[in-house]
């Protein structure tokens, strides 16, 4: 925690990871819907949004800035492939454990696939050929299995969670396979470039937020994860726009 907030002392950190886990314990109680998310901790995810802000505003957006106009398109897309694949076995795996085994072998062939023929994933050779990329991930299959996905949270440093997504960051992060690589200072350039290049595809977005970022970036995400736990099948919205 230290080397992830040098700034902050002993004390803050801890309560932090006080927080953390007081949101972590709050029970999963049905899924969020659009009008009125679950969001009883907003007063101090306003907090940690603030955070997130100033941290993307002076460091993260910079270099993601830079990296976008220093990096050639098919560059930043080969990059961004590489990364979509390594994720592909934990989304076969979870596409599994929700009962989907078509969709499973669906997307272990199109890891086969891109990782031979697509030379490691830098080619998205399965997506021109019937095997489109699907997003699945642990936090996805634990709303399935509880029901709903938890109180929304805004995590410092990650952002927009909730009870279900946050837990499942460690069961994504186990399955993919940047966390084969070694050494760890290896591992740690590696997943730093990712965040950077996924930082550099939301730059071209920006222009949509309005209003209350905070509000405007909650209900977005809740909307894409409700979307995203359903497979498409979401209740009618009237706040909704499906263009967007």
């Amino acid at each position: 925690s230290s080397m992830l907030f040098p700034r902050m002392g002993s004390r803050a950190v801890r309560r932090w990871a006080a927080a953390l886990a007081a949101v972590l314990a709050l029970p999963m109680a049905g899924a969020v819907s659009g009008a009125e998310p679950a969001d009883p901790l907003e007063p101090v995810n306003r907090k940690v949004f603030a955070f997130n802000d100033a941290f993307d505003t002076w460091l993260l957006k910079p270099v993601a800035q830079g990296y976008d106009k220093v990096t050639p398109q098919p560059v930043k897309s080969g990059i961004s492939n590489v990364f979509d694949n390594a994720a592909t076995p934990g989304i076969a795996l979870n596409q599994l454990l929700q009962g989907k085994p078509r969709a499973a072998l669906s997307d272990f062939t199109r890891f086969l696939v891109n990782t031979t023929v697509g030379i490691g994933g830098i080619f998205d050779i399965a997506s021109r050929n019937g095997l489109p990329r699907h997003e699945e991930d642990f936090g996805q299959t634990l709303a399935v299995w509880t029901g709903g996905q938890g109180a929304f949270i805004t995590l410092p440093g990650r952002g927009p969670s909730s009870v279900t997504h946050a837990i499942g960051m460690v069961g994504d992060a186990f399955t993919n396979p940047v966390m084969l690589i070694t050494p760890i200072r290896d591992r740690i350039a590696v997943t730093a470039l990712n965040i950077v290049d996924i930082r550099a595809d939301l730059l071209s977005s920006e222009r949509l937020i309005s209003g209350d970022e905070y509000l405007f970036i909650r209900d977005a995400y809740l909307q894409r994860r409700s979307y995203l736990i359903n497979d498409g099948q979401v209740e009618e919205d009237p706040f909704l726009d499906e263009d967007f």
